[in-house]
C-alpha cells in the first residue's frame, strides 16, 4: 500500500514535518511493508515559509525587524532561487506565538515588523510577494505594514499616529508615500470573514489574541471607521469581501495599499508543491492538526485536502489532538474517520501537560489504528 502523509502542524505542540515523522514511524511499525511518502502541508499561518522552503530550494534572508509589540527582533524570509520572488510569513514577525498570554493585546499590536520584511524583499528587487497571514497577534487593518512601506496615518489635527488597532478610529487621513510598492503581491490566508461586523476580525479572532469585551467592540468600531475614511480618500475597496477580515484585517490592508491579490492559503500550498502528482501515487492519506471540529470543514486544510482527494476516490484517515466533531461533521469534512491522539488522557489532564507528549502519542495512535488489520483495510478502501 502506498501512503501518503500530509498533515498540518499541531499548534504550540509539533511542526508538520515532526508530524509527518512521528505518524510515519507509527505506520511503519504496524505496517512494515508500506510504501510511506511524507508531505508536511501548511495553509498561510505558521509554519508555512517551513513547508515550501525544501520544496522549492528556498533560501533564508535573515534581518533585523520587530515583534508585535516594536520590540527588536532577528526574523527571516525566504527567496526563490532566482531571487525574483520573495516569501514572507506574517508569523514570524506579527505571531501571537511571540507574545506570552500576559503580553497579547490586539489594541497595542502591530504589523509593522511585517512590513519591514516586505521592504527589505522590495529593496532586492523581488518581481512577486507572496504573504502568509495566518497566526497573527493583531488586529490594526494592516496600518502597521503600510507605515513600514511609508504610509502616514494622521488624527483629525494632523498629527501622526502610531499604527496599532487602538488608533483606527481615530485616524482622519491617509497619506500615501511618493512611490507604490514596486512588486506584485499574492496575499495566501485560510479564513473568508470580513473586514467588520459580528463575523468580522474582532469579533471572530480579537479574543483569542487578548482583547476583553470593551476592547473587541472598540476593534470592530475601528475597523468600521477605518474602512470608511479610506473609502473618502478613493480606495474603493469594499470590507465584505471575504479574506478582508482575516489576520486583524491584513487581508483588507494588503487589497487596500498594496492592490494585493487574496488567494486561499491550503490551496495555494498545494498547488506550489505540486499536491496533484503526489495524490496520483497515493493509496490513501494520513493528515491531521491540533482539532478537528464543526469548523473544520468549512474551507480548513484538511477540507481541501479530502476535496482534492475525493476526486482521484482516495480515502483520507486524521489525527488530532482534540477530536470535537461528531461522525456527521467528519463524514461532512470528507474525511473517511478521525481519531484524537489524547482520547485515553483525563478528561481534566492539563494542556501543558498533554502538548510536549505530542510526538509520542501520534506514533502510538497511528500504530494502535494500523494495527487492526480489518478496520484498516475496511477504512482505506476505495470509492
Amino acid at each position: 500500500m502506498r501512503i501518503l502523509i500530509a498533515p498540518d502542524s499541531f499548534k504550540d505542540a509539533l511542526p508538520a514535518t515532526d508530524v509527518c515523522q512521528a505518524l510515519a514511524r507509527g505506520v511503519q511499525a504496524a505496517m512494515p511493508h508500506a510504501h510511506i511518502v511524507c508531505c508536511p502541508l501548511a495553509d498561510g499561518g505558521e509554519g508555512t515559509a517551513e513547508v515550501l522552503t525544501g520544496h522549492l530550494k528556498l533560501t533564508t534572508v535573515k534581518i533585523q525587524t520587530c515583534d508585535p509589540l516594536r520590540r527588536p527582533l532577528t526574523a527571516s524570509y525566504l527567496l526563490s532561487p532566482d531571487g525574483h520572488i520573495a516569501f514572507v510569513e506574517m508569523a514570524r514577525t506579527a505571531g501571537l506565538q511571540l507574545l506570552t498570554p500576559q503580553e497579547r493585546n490586539p489594541l497595542l499590536t502591530t504589523t509593522f515588523g511585517t512590513g519591514l520584511q516586505m521592504a527589505d524583499a522590495a529593496q532586492r528587487g523581488v518581481q512577486k510577494l507572496v504573504l502568509a497571514i495566518g497566526g497573527s497577534a493583531t488586529n490594526d487593518a494592516g496600518t502597521g505594514m503600510a507605515a513600514a512601506l511609508g504610509w502616514r496615518f494622521l488624527d483629525k489635527n494632523g498629527v501622526s499616529l502610531a499604527p496599532i488597532g487602538a488608533n483606527l478610529s481615530a485616524i482622519e487621513r491617509i497619506v500615501s508615500p511618493a512611490q507604490p510598492f514596486p512588486a506584485s503581491i499574492q496575499v495566501i490566508c485560510d479564513v473568508t470573514n470580513p473586514l467588520f461586523g459580528p463575523n468580522g476580525a474582532a469579533h471572530t479572532y480579537a479574543r483569542q489574541k487578548g482583547a476583553s469585551d470593551d476592547a473587541i467592540e472598540h476593534l470592530d468600531a475601528g475597523l468600521r471607521h477605518f474602512a470608511a475614511v479610506a473609502a473618502q480618500h478613493g480606495y474603493d475597496f469594499a470590507p465584505d469581501l471575504p479574506g478582508s477580515g482575516a489576520a486583524g484585517g491584513m487581508g483588507y490592508g494588503t487589497r487596500l495599499f498594496l492592490g494585493a491579490e487574496l488567494r486561499p492559503g491550503a490551496d495555494t500550498v498545494m498547488d506550489l508543491l505540486d499536491f496533484g502528482q503526489k495524490l496520483a501515487w497515493a493509496d490513501a492519506i494520513i493528515t491531521g492538526e491540533g482539532a478537528i471540529d464543526g469548523q473544520t470543514a468549512n474551507g480548513k486544510l484538511i477540507h481541501q485536502l479530502c476535496r482534492r482527494a475525493k476526486h482521484h476516490g482516495i480515502p483520507v484517515l486524521a489525527f488530532c489532538g482534540k477530536l470535537e466533531a461528531d461522525a456527521a461533521q467528519i463524514a461532512k469534512t470528507g474525511l473517511r474517520a478521525a481519531f484524537g491522539i489524547n482520547d485515553d488522557a483525563a478528561p481534566d489532564t492539563p494542556l501543558h501537560t498533554l502538548l510536549p507528549r505530542t510526538a509520542e502519542q501520534l506514533e502510538r495512535t497511528a500504530r494502535r489504528v494500523f494495527d487492526e488489520k480489518n478496520l484498516v483495510q475496511d477504512l482505506l478502501r476505495r470509492h
